[in-house]
């Protein structure tokens, strides 16, 4: 059947999560309604607009709420001229002496299309971008589809990465806006979604090829000497002035002080100047997709952990960041399972039976995967048997704390690992059954600074979790993030660096925050420094915590490192945290977390100190991962960055 979509007719399009239908998007050549849930999150935006003869927006008004149920209202003027805009996240009010596109803070999917549309009849097919930057279109190429011809488009400008959008050949009507995470299409288009993404990751992943070409270098030979050096050893949490390393290939040769290496003639040289040397950092807690691996080896990510995706995706992705053919980290796979019903996660990975678990368990030690992730919906009542099943496969299992169990079943279930410092207090609220919605953030504020850590009860969950050797995820710059509740304020994570973002990329960080609930700031205010008091506690009982974000990728971690300095852990042991015990926990050890002979040349050089200021870890110089070599700030200026100024 051929598809008939012209640019003035409505019409309704399916919103999907890794190919799952979330909700809808019902748009003309004039408006949009966008509504999704996935786990009670979930935008719902109405927006108007109005645009000229050359597809320039000359009003937009829109309503609704956000991805965490935020209030959204914005609305944009051009008259005579003037363009003013008002949203929670900036305003103007600016005379223009050429066209300009205003870009939303909270769009609808389909004005992508709408901005594509304009770039394809502007001059050069560029233009200048309200409230910044610039914005420039080109096809990559065009499939034939129900009988139809679309066109697959990259629009630069916006993101870090291209922006796709597919149109209409014929008039340039919208045919899909999709991403790694959610995407929209007609129900015409549904059967091709599949074919559509192939040839999207296709572009995207010659596009990543280019930059890994392009920004990590192999010395000439695979060889290369790293000289003047203050190396940091996370076993005995030693610093050596004057050390030189010799690395050839992907693996360090030989580590001694400097002149007492033999210097092979023609070996590339690096003089580090007594800048500090350390192993790769290692960030647990990760979600992959388009760009995060970039972000992680800006930030001396060198491994990583990532702890739900969509798989077969998510193998092909780790295969190109172990070929070289994408930037990323070494990664060690967890695969997700899940419960059912209308609060489960998205994944397609459903449990409810003994069987499934058994499949699910058998999958993803066949496919490579070292661990199993429960999920918040999953049933108490299949704990310890998946447990059972990934044991007998030598896999770890870890998760949430699952709906209606505390974590203290949770580990007597066989968990070896728990995810996110909050199911822990949440271990002594069992009345507090239902964690899967928002409540559980309001509630878990109003809890943990009244909650006494000197309470009996606390010691003996600690020694339950001394007793099974139970690790843990804090993930305390996600619960930073969670309780710091300021409107228009980028996470604290990233408030360093989130002006120098490409325009689409900053609002996002900045409409992002999870909005406080009215009557509870005062316990969001005091929510998160009575994490960090929990964590410093569990780290003085020996617990092993290991350093995640569960955000954005590679400045989260950076984040993570000051927030346990901030509670109080020594510097050092922080930074074993995040190189040697992860290498330690998850089976690594035989070639990372530390640089001596025979392991992988994975590790960084910063420009300060961070024994002495861990903020210092934020100045990545150079990242060296397999024996390639990686310049930050130049990868950052390609992913479109403004240089940091001095």
């Amino acid at each position: 059947m051929a598809l008939a979509l012209g640019l003035a007719q409505a019409r309704e399009d399916q919103v999907q999560i890794h190919g799952q239908a979330v909700g809808s998007q019902s748009f003309d050549a004039t408006s949009a309604h966008f509504s999704y849930s996935e786990r009670g999150r979930g935008d719902d935006i109405t927006a108007r607009w109005t645009l000229d003869t050359q597809g320039i927006p000359t009003h937009y008004e829109a309503k609704g709420v956000d991805y965490w149920k935020a209030p959204v209202e914005e609305r944009f003027d051009l008259a005579q001229g003037r363009a003013t805009w008002r949203n929670r996240v900036d305003q103007g009010d600016q005379a223009l002496k050429a066209p300009a596109f205003y870009l939303p803070a909270n769009p609808p999917p389909e004005f992508t299309a709408v901005l594509a549309r304009a770039l394809l009849k502007a001059p050069g097919h560029k233009l200048a971008l309200l409230p910044g930057g610039n914005a420039t279109i080109r096809p990559l190429q065009t499939m034939k589809v129900n009988g139809q011809d679309l066109t697959l488009y990259h629009i630069t400008g916006l993101d870090f990465l291209p922006t796709p959008v597919w149109l209409h050949s014929a008039d340039n009507a919208t045919g899909a806006v999709l991403s790694d995470w959610l995407g929209t299409l007609p129900a015409e288009l549904m059967p091709q979604r599949e074919q559509l993404m192939d040839a999207q990751n296709a572009a995207a992943h010659a596009w990543h090829a280019e930059l890994s070409r392009a920004h990590a270098r192999i010395p000439k030979d695979g060889a290369l000497l790293l000289t003047n050096a203050r190396l940091f050893d996370p076993r005995d949490l030693s610093v050596r002035e004057h050390m030189s390393v010799r690395i050839a290939g992907d693996r360090i040769v030989q580590v001694d002080a400097d002149g007492k290496l033999p210097v092979p003639p023609g070996i590339e040289t690096i003089d580090a100047r007594g800048r500090f040397l350390m192993p790769g950092l290692w960030d647990v807690h990760q979600h992959f997709a388009e760009v995060e691996g970039v972000f992680d080896l800006i930030a001396g990510v060198t491994s990583a952990r990532d702890m739900a995706n969509d798989n077969v995706p998510m193998l092909a992705r780790v295969k190109r960041f172990d070929e070289g053919t994408e930037l990323g980290p070494r990664v060690v796979l967890a695969g997700i399972v899940e419960g059912t019903g209308p609060l489960a996660g998205p994944t397609d990975v459903r449990v409810s039976t003994r069987e499934q678990a058994q499949a699910a368990v058998d999958w993803y030690a066949a496919h490579g995967y070292e661990q199993i992730k429960i999920y918040s919906s999953y049933p108490k009542e299949l704990i310890a048997p998946i447990a059972e099943m990934a044991h007998a496969k030598g896999m770890r299992v870890s998760g949430h704390v699952p709906a209606f169990a505390v974590a203290r079943e949770f580990i007597e279930a066989g968990a070896d690992e728990i995810q996110h410092l909050n199911f822990v207090l949440l271990n002594f609220f069992p009345e507090f059954g239902e964690t899967r919605g928002k409540d559980r953030y309001t509630f878990a504020a109003e809890k943990v600074s009244m909650f006494d850590l000197d309470d009996p009860r606390f010691a003996e969950f600690v020694a339950l979790m001394q007793r099974h050797h139970t690790a843990l995820d804090p993930t305390l710059v996600t619960l930073e993030g969670l309780f710091s509740g300021e409107p228009a304020q980028a996470p604290p994570a990233l408030r360093p660096l989130v002006q120098r973002f490409p325009v689409v990329a900053r609002r996002q960080m900045l409409s992002g925050a999870v909005a406080v609930p009215a009557g509870h700031e005062a316990a969001y205010k005091a929510a998160f420094p009575a994490f960090q008091k929990m964590a410093k506690r569990l780290y003085d009982a020996g617990i092993t915590l290991m350093p995640g974000t569960d955000a954005f990728a590679g400045y989260s971690l950076h984040r993570d490192l000051e927030l346990y300095s901030q509670a109080g852990i020594p510097n050092a042991e922080v930074l074993r945290m995040a190189t040697l015990v992860p290498a330690r926990l998850l089976g690594a050890e035989f070639d990372r977390g530390v640089i001596a002979p025979g392991k992988r040349a994975d590790m960084i050089l910063v420009d300060g100190d961070p024994l002495a200021r861990m903020s210092d870890i934020r100045r990545i110089w150079r990242t060296i991962k397999g024996g390639r070599i990686i310049d930050p700030a130049a990868l950052e200026q390609s992913l479109g960055i403004a240089p940091a100024t001095p």
